[in-house]
Formats: C-alpha cells, structure tokens, sequence
C-alpha cells in the first residue's frame, strides 16, 4: 500500500473515531500530495510523496522550535501534527548506516572516475550520488547529515 492510500485509509478511521486533530492533519497532507499531482498531471511516486511529506515536516518543526523563544508556547502544540506526518515516511537512516551508504556511493564514484578518489570539490556529484543509494535502500536521512558525513569522507 503506497502512502496516498495510506492516507486515505486513515482519514476514513479518523472520521469515524471522529479525532478532527488528526483529521485535519491528514486532510491537509492529503492536499498538499493532489496538489502536486495535478501540477504534475500524473500519479506521484512513493519517493515523491516522502519528499512533499519530508517538506511539510521541515516547514512545521522550524516554528515548533521558534514559538517557544518568541514567548507563544501555545502555539507548539498546534504544530506538533509533525508526529501525524512523520509515521508515513520512510524508516529514518542511522548514522552508521548512512556512512555505510556514503562509502559505498564514494566508492563507486571513485570506480567510475578510474580509480581517482573524489575529493572535496567532487560534493556534489557525491552528495547526489549518496542521497540515490539512501532512496534504493528505502530509507530517509537528514540532507544535513548526509551533508556532514560526505563532506567528512571526502577530506580523508
């Protein structure tokens, strides 16, 4: 079952348990994916309903961790339906296992450049590189860590 059915599925429980938080976090999810598709005028894939999904859970935890220093606690709890969007995302990499991913996709980066070991100006064809092989393995990272390691692994 792919997320968008998913997604239906559960609007359907949450009407009937009658949870209009939830409710109202999956109805604009599943906004925000129609949204995308008629722009695309065809079916999303699933790595593109974790992308759209992996924005909205960017654009709701930068204010989650705004409001509190701006003196308005009340408005966290309304942006706490990240936990809501986050359970359809694909499992979360560790750290280990995205170095793993990173030295693989470098070394076959540096397999294909004959041998020549990418160095730090090689960022970004690594970075596209690495973030393809998290996808196939089906798993989600953190562009920043992702980031982090490849630039690490390319300095040594």
């Amino acid at each position: 079952m792919n997320i968008s059915e998913q997604l239906q599925a559960d609007i359907v429980e949450a009407v009937k348990a009658c949870d209009e938080r939830r409710l109202t976090t999956l109805r604009m999810v599943q906004s925000a994916l129609k949204n995308k598709e008629l722009k695309k005028c065809e079916p999303l894939t699933n790595a593109e309903e974790a992308q759209i999904l992996a924005t909205l859970i960017k654009q709701r935890k930068e204010p989650m961790e705004a409001f509190p220093k701006g003196g308005r606690p009340e408005l966290v709890e309304r942006e706490r339906e990240i936990v809501v969007v986050e359970t359809y995302l694909l499992q979360a990499a560790s750290d280990e296992k995205i170095r793993k991913l990173v030295h693989g996709a470098i070394a076959h980066l540096q397999k294909d450049a004959g041998g020549v070991k990418p160095g730090p100006k090689d960022m970004d064809t690594a970075m596209r590189v690495a973030q393809q092989w998290i996808r196939a393995a089906g798993l989600q990272a953190d562009g920043q860590t992702v980031g982090d390691i490849v630039k690490a692994e390319l300095a040594k």
